[in-house]
């Protein structure tokens, strides 16, 4: 009496169910395929770009008489009847040599395996294809721009998704570095130097398609540093002009002083022209009251630089950039010269 009930509920299920729970028995693992060895079976593994469509192909021969598609234990489709809700699954061939779906725009969701079963003579037989959907690399976490000061440490972050998952890169990008500086997601810089300032570039890599960029730019604060501060000799009457080039994050601010008193526009015949990199005294009509020794000074929140700077003007001489000028007239070599230049002018008497 068990066997007949049994038998009963048997006939009473769908074919294609019997199919599906045969087919989960082997859902775990990699993916397998049962049935006869001279059965037609689905495709293997299938792959696709996320966005893409994925066809799912079954070989079907004369022998079947009834075909369906699963997704684990949901009916995606039986003969020419969708089961399946989603709009994105469609019917693209049932044949006597081939029942195929199509996912359109797939997405990670639909990864996993797809069962095709087939009824032969009575025998439901069960075919599964495994569906592999890679995604792009997407930079979905990265370091802001960042402002430090000189000696300071930095660590920059890029965290990034993909599948498979992607590799994530750091490189400097400065004409003097040379591969990456990090083949991670973190970079870090222990005691960076103004050097090192300028744009970090994080690349995420898997090959599913073009790498996922992003820059961050790191500014390294330092005090100022004066490049250039050149003496100038101009005689009376002339236009002079004193420059003072200094470099400084943030920019300097740049004042001169003659002695202890600071040069502005306010006085007459003088102009200070101050930019970001460079200083400027320009004298429209230089007299002798502008001959001396000038300070430059260049200064931001981190701290200060200075350089002497001398106008001079003719018959004085000077010792490079910086330093004292001094009358040329009243060296002891050139009184020296000058005796002996009259003892051999004059007679000796008059000498």
């Amino acid at each position: 009496m068990l066997e007949m009930l049994r038998a009963r509920m048997l006939r009473s299920v769908p074919w294609f169910l019997l199919s599906g729970m045969t087919a989960l028995c082997f859902l775990q693992g990699v993916p397998v395929r049962s049935g006869d060895a001279g059965f037609p079976k689905a495709m293997d593994n299938v792959t696709v770009r996320q966005g893409d469509s994925a066809i799912l192909r079954c070989t079907v021969d004369s022998r079947v008489t009834r075909v369906a598609w699963l997704n684990r234990s949901t009916i995606l489709y039986t003969g020419n009847d969708k089961w399946s809700i989603d709009p994105r699954v469609i019917l693209v061939a049932n044949s006597k040599t081939q029942y195929s779906i199509e996912i359109q725009n797939v997405d990670i969701y639909d990864e996993g395996p797809y069962t095709c079963s087939v009824q032969t003579d009575n025998h439901p037989k069960t075919s599964r294809v495994h569906l592999i959907v890679q995604v792009p690399p997407t930079i979905v976490e990265i370091s802001s721009n960042i402002v430090v000061n000189e000696g300071n440490n930095v660590s920059l972050s890029c965290i990034a998704t993909g599948r498979p998952e992607p590799v994530v890169n750091w490189r400097y990008l400065s004409p003097k570095a040379h591969g990456f500086m990090s083949e991670d997601e973190y970079l870090e810089i222990t005691g960076i130097t103004r050097e090192q300032s300028g744009l970090y570039e994080c690349s995420a890599a898997n090959d599913v398609s073009s790498p996922d960029v992003r820059r961050v730019k790191v500014t390294v604060n330092y005090p100022p540093y004066i490049l250039d501060a050149r003496n100038i000799g101009v005689p009376l009457g002339h236009q002079g002009i004193l420059q003072c080039d200094a470099l400084a994050v943030p920019a300097a601010e740049f004042f001169w002083y003659k002695e202890d008193k600071r040069l502005s526009d306010s006085r007459k015949g003088v102009k200070v022209e101050n930019r970001e990199t460079f200083s400027r005294v320009t004298f429209f009509n230089v007299s002798e009251q502008d001959y001396g020794n000038y300070t430059c000074v260049a200064m931001n929140r981190l701290g200060h630089s200075n350089a002497s700077v001398i106008l001079f003007g003719p018959g004085a001489v000077h010792d490079g950039n910086s330093g004292s000028s001094r009358c040329l007239l009243c060296t002891p070599l050139f009184l020296l010269f000058f005796v002996l230049c009259l003892s051999l002018l004059l007679p000796p008497a008059q000498f």
